[in-house]
């Protein structure tokens, strides 16, 4: 099974999980004289299996991140790593950005006027070249993926 089967995979098995969950939740009481639609002993049993299922897969996906690398030497974990850095920092220059083009509301002549004391050219620049990294960086990760088998 190819890295990128196996992270579909365990999305699957991560929204069948949410799936069952809310199921048993659905059927765990009912009225009096009332039978639930379904089995909750049986969703129960069934939704700790596939949890079984999903820390072995979960297990199997890390190893293999741990050892496949990509072309520029960084191990798949790494690059994960490095790629949700690029995100927070992107993500952090962003809100700045924001904040930094709100436009201040004086209701007087003598409030105090505000002033962006950050070049927005050199930020969104920051923000540009991150983003870019990010790309780069997402695309060599989902190649290795779909190259890369599990052991």
């Amino acid at each position: 099974m190819k890295l990128a089967e196996a992270l579909l995979l365990r999305a699957e098995y991560q929204k069948k999980i949410t799936y069952l969950q809310s199921r048993v939740l659905s059927n765990i009481k009912v009225q009096e004289n009332d039978e639930p639609l379904e089995n909750p002993q049986k969703l129960i049993d069934e939704t700790l299996e596939l949890t079984e299922q999903l820390c072995v897969l979960i297990k199997r996906i890390n190893a293999c991140n741990n050892k496949a690398t990509l072309p520029n030497g960084l191990t798949i974990s790494e690059a994960i790593v490095e790629r949700e850095t690029l995100l927070k920092k992107q993500n952090l220059l962003t809100v700045i950005t924001t904040a930094a083009q709100t436009k201040d509301f004086r209701l007087t002549r003598t409030e105090l006027k505000m002033r962006t004391i950050v070049s927005m050219e050199e930020l969104q620049k920051q923000i540009d070249a991150l983003s870019q990294r990010y790309r780069i960086l997402d695309t060599e990760i989902q190649s290795a993926n779909w190259i890369t088998e599990m052991e």
